[in-house]
């Protein structure tokens, strides 16, 4: 019998990239670009397959990630965000066979866009007041539910965390630690979903060594870097992202 992997060389072209740049993403920039890694697998796979594919990674990552930033975190923080982040993941298990995941990328995207042009058109003051929790609650839960569809929980929570100005290693730790309890929320309803099979598993297993070189690139990237680049390379790649998800709902 066969080993039941993906052997096309396209699909590991684009896949390699696409985990190294998760990698980064999660422990330095946290989830600025990590939005991108699965529309960029899915140039060689189905978005389903590319969500499955990229959960035993995202699981070390996310090890990995709260390894190196255990005592950065903001818990107070956390313990408002996380539980509305799972009442996505659990909206978005009961419309996951009905609502298209291209549909979901434009929202994503749409969203994305409208949020970095509110900040570069109308920047807040250095005094101004922190977002309003129930935005927090509707980001917070927002996130939940993209991430569960294409793991593309990134800019929602962003938009709501991005205003309270943390350090950039409190950002990135409070991110890490988040999305941990996210990813890990998804494991039931995804085999519930059948998206677990073997073929995707094996799949994951073959790249599951390249994940530490992309987190450890991040970490490296966020204990070094200015706090002022920091959040305009979030940005950057906040656009990116919201480009790349509206194209492909368009398209």
């Amino acid at each position: 019998m066969n080993f039941p992997l993906i052997t096309d060389p396209y699909f590991y072209a684009v896949a390699i990239p696409a985990v190294l740049l998760m990698g980064v993403s999660k422990s330095g920039f946290g989830a600025g670009f990590g939005s991108l890694a699965v529309p960029l697998m899915a140039l060689a796979v189905s978005v389903p397959q590319a969500v499955a594919i990229f959960m035993p990674i995202l699981f070390l990552m996310d090890i990995l990630g709260m390894a190196a930033f255990r005592k950065e975190f903001d818990l107070k923080l956390l313990k408002f965000i996380l539980p509305w982040g799972l009442l996505g993941i659990v909206i978005g298990a009961l419309l996951f066979k009905w609502l298209p995941a291209h549909t979901v990328a434009g929202i994503v995207g749409a969203f994305t866009l409208l949020f970095l042009a509110q900040r570069l058109l109308f920047a807040p003051k250095v005094d101004s007041a922190p977002p309003p929790r129930w935005l927090g609650a509707i980001l917070s839960a927002t996130s939940g539910f993209t991430s569960f569809i294409a793991h593309a929980g990134g800019p929602p929570i962003s938009a709501y965390v991005i205003p309270l100005r943390l350090s950039p290693l409190k950002f990135t730790a409070t991110m890490a630690f988040f999305f941990f309890v996210i990813n890990l929320a998804k494991w039931v309803p995804y085999a519930w979903l059948g998206l677990l099979d073997l073929r995707n598993m094996a799949t994951s297993l073959v790249l599951l060594p390249i994940a530490p070189l992309g987190v450890w690139l991040g970490v490296w990237s966020a204990r070094r870097i200015d706090p002022v680049l920091f959040y305009r390379l979030i940005y950057l790649g906040m656009f990116l992202t919201g480009v790349k998800l509206v194209w492909d709902a368009l398209a």
